[in-house]
């Protein structure tokens, strides 16, 4: 298994300076935006659909520094009630889609996306329990007369292209758990998976090493990420928490880097459990951490994940 670095965080640097910084981190692996929220700062897309050349040489910074490129990264929202706005995030998939395929890279990461919660709506609508029974409604409009058919008309031009695309299962979106992602990919098929983000579950009170269980081979891409729940906020308020980011005293939970929110053996039962279900690809650091640097919480990240991290094949079962 790699530790991988996603180079948002250097988005203020040039791509061979974060590629440098990469390799200094210690890492083997990048993911890099290509549009969406995290936009593309690393990656010129259209000028790499166009020119053969150019893809060659940007790889080429990649590969000479000893690094893979894990994923292409493209966070947006495809279901929008805005039209314009679906648009131009269907628009940025497709060419992250087209990319990959010239990339020969296996995975786009994204988001689901969240529609309005009926025809004529303008704000996305994210719905979280089934009463009063309007909700109901917004949900069946939202699953079966816009998200199964946009994500079957664009799962059919992901296959064709022969990548594969992982949602992270996030908040505000319509997938942003194990059960909602599995129903997308039942209805559309095998080409949708997860980019697994343990720091998006662990404050709803999921167990990650449960949902890679459950999750399998669905696994495409997986991000390392944590995040601080706050007993004594949650004791008062609950989970669910709309207030800024930066407001870490008043909030239920707050990213952190890897190690800060849970330790190293919750780290090491999650790189083992992701063994058992067959995944051996990349865990690629999202550093969001309000309370320390970019540069510490990396290299605290890439320190603990060093550790739990499983890298050589299993030996012979000598003992058995």
């Amino acid at each position: 298994m790699r530790i991988g670095v996603f180079t948002a965080l250097w988005g203020r640097f040039s791509f061979e300076e974060a590629l440098d910084k990469a390799v200094a981190a210690g890492v083997s692996a990048v993911e890099i935006g290509v549009g969406g929220y995290p936009g593309n700062p690393h990656c010129p897309v259209d000028e790499l659909l166009a020119d053969l050349g150019k893809r060659r040489a940007w790889l080429q910074a990649i590969h000479d520094r000893g690094l893979i490129l894990s994923a292409l990264s493209v966070h947006n929202n495809p279901l929008h009630p805005n039209p314009a706005v679906a648009r131009k995030a269907d628009e940025e998939i497709r060419k992250a889609v087209r990319l990959a395929q010239l990339l020969e890279v296996p995975v786009v990461n994204g988001f689901s996306g969240l529609p309005g919660g009926a025809p004529g709506d303008t704000m996305p609508n994210w719905i979280t329990c089934p009463w009063p029974p309007d909700f109901l409604q917004a949900l069946d409009y939202q699953w079966n007369q816009v998200a199964i058919p946009y994500w079957q008309e664009a799962g059919r031009f992901i296959a064709d292209h022969g990548v594969r695309f992982a949602f992270e299962m996030h908040p505000g979106m319509l997938v942003y758990n194990v059960e909602t992602l599995l129903r997308l990919r039942e209805a559309v098929g095998p080409m949708l998976g997860c980019n697994f983000d343990p720091s998006h579950l662990f404050w709803n009170g999921v167990d990650p090493v449960a949902a890679i269980r459950r999750l399998g081979d669905a696994i495409f891409h997986m991000h390392g990420k944590d995040v601080y729940v706050d007993r004594l906020n949650v004791a008062v308020n609950g989970c669910n928490d709309a207030k800024p980011y930066d407001r870490i005293p008043q909030r239920s939970w707050t990213f952190r880097t890897i190690g800060y929110g849970h330790d190293a053996k919750v780290w090491k039962d999650i790189v083992s459990a992701l063994r058992m279900v067959g995944y051996d690809y990349v865990i690629s650091i999202e550093h969001e951490d309000a309370l320390m640097s970019s540069d510490e919480g990396l290299r605290k990240a890439v320190a603990l994940l060093k550790e739990a991290c499983i890298v050589e094949g299993a030996g012979e079962m000598f003992w058995a």
